[in-house]
């Protein structure tokens, strides 16, 4: 990647066995509208040390903002506080980091949410 792009790192953690398939459902759905969301470059999701990571990159952090605050995602922000617990990162950056990366950022220098 030639310029600076947004990379947004976010993991949660569940917080009761019974929150796991509202969990799941507001996931796929959050992740399938970051796929087709303007200004996406990617979007992809692994479970890392229990930790449920989504990792996105996007052109510039509006283009990560207007998708944070519409549709399944804005649902997913409402629900979370009674479901998961979690915390989110986000920087610019020439390029995405690796997966063996991710956690350790997030861990690192996450804020909760």
């Amino acid at each position: 990647m030639p310029q600076d792009v947004y990379v947004s790192i976010t993991g949660l953690q569940v917080r009761r066995v019974w929150h796991i398939p509202s969990f799941w459902l507001i996931a796929m759905k959050s992740m399938v509208q970051a796929r087709n969301a303007p200004g996406n470059i990617s979007a992809d999701a692994r479970k890392i040390n229990g930790v449920h990571h989504t990792l996105s990159v996007w052109t510039n952090k509006d283009a990560m903002r207007a998708y944070l605050t519409m549709g399944p995602h804005l649902e997913a922000m409402r629900l979370l506080p009674s479901i998961a617990t979690g915390k989110v990162v986000g920087y610019f950056a020439q390029e995405a980091p690796d997966w063996s990366e991710v956690h350790a950022i997030w861990r690192d220098h996450g804020r909760n949410v």
